[in-house]
């Protein structure tokens, strides 16, 4: 997907990390664009912290660039941290402070905080500022780092495994928060392992694997790579003429008495729909591809 350097608030090119023998990126490139929730995804050390540690400005590069708001990462990560706000997978703080306390302090350092917006997600979020960071789960922990960091005005949020230990029902208000924050205008990127996540907020991705770009793209395009599953239930002999017809379709469906399963491209579903139809086969189900199918074809590659 072509992206303009004008429309993007990260641009990421030909990245190599090396840590003596070991190659952390290779040639990886990502680019996130304005007002954008981006979807940041790979096994564990496919190099998804090396690349945020990166735009953050925590390391020096061996070859490659990074942009972030148009200003070299590395460089100039005093001012690019004026705009942004980070959260990672865990957050450790300063154990004899509330948690109310750890909040403004952390909003001082991601920039502008809007209190009234603050005092609305530590509601939202259920979190009691008045207890020491000490006594807080890992749950409450990621709370008060994600309060600080959306409760500030910043044009990019950097979220690395941002909802590692909450609930079901917390991960429901901070996707409707991020949502919320992502139509005001700010930018998101967003590394997780939580996939349903991922497809429900982000409108690209990039899938990362060895320190390089496998898959990257808008979400529906990238759905539209993985296979459709389509299982149907019939009598056998409409099931074997179907087969027959199926067979110049490349299909390679699985009988198992009066059902049959098959796994087809999202650009053929038309031609075996339309077989089926021609078979009067009524009893259907089709599952669109996932962002999960996608992931896991690549997982599988790996092994």
């Amino acid at each position: 997907m072509s992206k303009s350097l004008s429309d993007c608030v990260v641009e990421a090119r030909s990245l190599v990390k090396r840590f003596g023998a070991v190659t952390a990126l290779d040639g990886l490139d990502l680019s996130v664009r304005t007002s954008e929730i981006h979807g940041f995804l790979g096994p564990n050390g496919a190099g998804k912290s090396t690349t945020i540690r990166a735009l953050l400005g925590q390391l020096r590069l061996n070859s490659g660039t990074v942009a972030v708001f148009g200003q070299d990462a590395w460089r100039r990560a005093i001012d690019i941290h004026a705009r942004l706000a980070y959260v990672p997978g865990d957050t450790m703080l300063w154990p004899n402070l509330t948690g109310g306390q750890c909040v403004d302090l952390l909003g001082g350092f991601h920039g502008a905080m809007n209190r009234a917006r603050r005092d609305e997600l530590v509601e939202r979020f259920e979190l009691d500022p008045t207890r020491r960071f000490r006594t807080y789960s890992k749950g409450n922990r990621q709370k008060v780092a994600l309060v600080a960091a959306l409760a500030c005005d910043v044009e990019l949020l950097v979220l690395d495994e941002p909802t590692s230990g909450l609930d079901p029902l917390m991960e429901a208000v901070f996707q409707a928060v991020v949502t919320e924050r992502s139509a005001s205008g700010t930018s998101v990127l967003l590394s997780s392992h939580i996939l349903a996540e991922v497809q429900r907020l982000c409108g690209a991705v990039t899938i990362i694997k060895d320190g390089r770009v496998v898959e990257d793209g808008g979400l529906e395009h990238l759905q539209s790579l993985a296979a459709t599953r389509i299982e149907l239930r019939a009598d056998p002999e409409r099931l074997a003429a179907l087969e027959a017809a199926l067979a110049p379709l490349g299909a390679d469906p699985e009988r198992d008495g009066d059902r049959l399963v098959l796994q087809v491209g999202s650009q053929r579903v038309p031609e075996v729909l339309g077989a089926v139809a021609e078979q009067r086969i009524v009893d259907v189900r089709c599952e669109p591809a996932s962002l999960e199918d996608l992931f896991l074809r690549h997982y599988e590659d790996a092994r």
